[in-house]
C-alpha cells in the first residue's frame, strides 16, 4: 500500500511537471526534425566554459518537439541530438518563442531558425564571415602543398596573405559590431572572434554599446575581459 502511494505521488508530480507552463520570461524552443523517429533532443548552453543541459525531451514516432528554459539575457544555445557534437545547432537564445526546423539527414546544415532577432543579426555576420573561413581553408591547403614541395617562397607568401586575411576579418568584425551596438551580438563577437585583437578595438566596441547591452550577459563579460587584459598589462 505504501509503495502504491509513492508511485501515485511520483506520477502526480511528473504529470504536474509535464503540464507546467513556461514563465513569461522563458525561452520556448519548438519545431520539427523530419525523419527523426526516436531520439533525445537537448537544449544546451555554455556557462563558465562548461557545456550544460537546461532541458531535454525524448522524441518517439514524430520529430515534433518543445524545449523550455528560463533565460535572463540573450545567450548562445545549442540544440543537440543524442548529445552528438556533430549534430548540434548553435543559435542565439532569447526570451520568447524560437522555432528550429530541420531534418535528420542534414541536422545542422538544413536548420531553419526563426523568432530570434539576435540570430538574424548573427546570420548576417556569418554570410561574410564564411567567405573568410573558406579562403582560410584554401590557404591552409596551399600551405600544406608548399611544405610538401619545400617551396619556401610560396610558404612565406601564404603566411603574408594569411595575416592580411586575418586583419580584414578583424576589421569586418569590428565594423559589424559597431553597427550593431544595440544587440548582444556585438559583445559576443568581440569575445568570440576578437579576443586576440588589440585591446583598443575591444574598448571601442565596449564604449559604444547601448546601456541595455552593457548590462547584458555578454556586455558584462566583455567589460570584465577588457579589465583583466588591462590589469595584466600593468603588472
Amino acid at each position: 500500500m505504501k509503495n502504491l502511494f509513492i508511485i501515485s505521488f511520483l506520477t502526480a508530480v511528473l504529470f504536474v511537471s509535464c503540464d507546467k507552463e513556461p514563465s513569461k520570461d522563458a525561452m520556448v524552443v519548438k519545431g520539427e526534425v523530419k525523419g527523426l523517429k526516436k531520439g533525445t533532443l537537448f537544449l544546451q548552453k555554455i556557462d563558465d566554459g562548461i557545456l550544460s543541459t537546461v532541458d531535454s525531451t525524448f522524441v518517439k514516432g514524430t520529430g515534433v518537439y518543445q524545449l523550455i528554459s528560463d533565460i535572463n539575457s540573450s545567450q548562445l544555445h545549442f540544440l543537440t541530438l543524442d548529445k552528438d557534437s556533430e549534430k548540434s545547432i548553435p543559435f542565439f537564445g532569447e526570451p520568447g518563442e524560437i522555432t528550429i526546423n530541420t531534418n535528420l539527414e542534414n541536422f545542422v546544415l538544413h536548420a531553419k531558425i526563426s523568432g530570434s532577432k539576435n540570430q538574424e543579426i548573427l546570420d548576417q555576420y556569418n554570410i561574410i564571415a564564411s567567405r573568410f573561413q573558406n579562403k582560410n581553408l584554401e590557404m591552409i591547403k596551399a600551405n600544406f602543398d608548399a611544405i610538401k614541395e619545400k617551396n619556401q617562397e610560396k610558404i612565406d607568401e601564404i603566411a603574408k596573405e594569411s595575416k592580411t586575411l586575418l586583419r580584414k576579418k578583424y576589421l569586418y568584425t569590428i565594423n559589424f559590431a559597431l553597427n550593431n551596438t544595440d544587440s548582444e551580438v556585438a559583445p559576443y563577437l568581440a569575445l568570440s572572434v576578437l579576443n586576440n585583437a588589440n585591446v583598443k578595438y575591444l574598448d571601442t566596441i565596449n564604449n559604444s554599446l547601448s546601456l541595455e547591452i552593457k548590462n547584458s550577459r555578454y556586455g558584462k563579460e566583455l567589460n570584465s575581459f577588457i579589465e583583466k587584459i588591462k590589469s595584466a598589462s600593468e603588472e
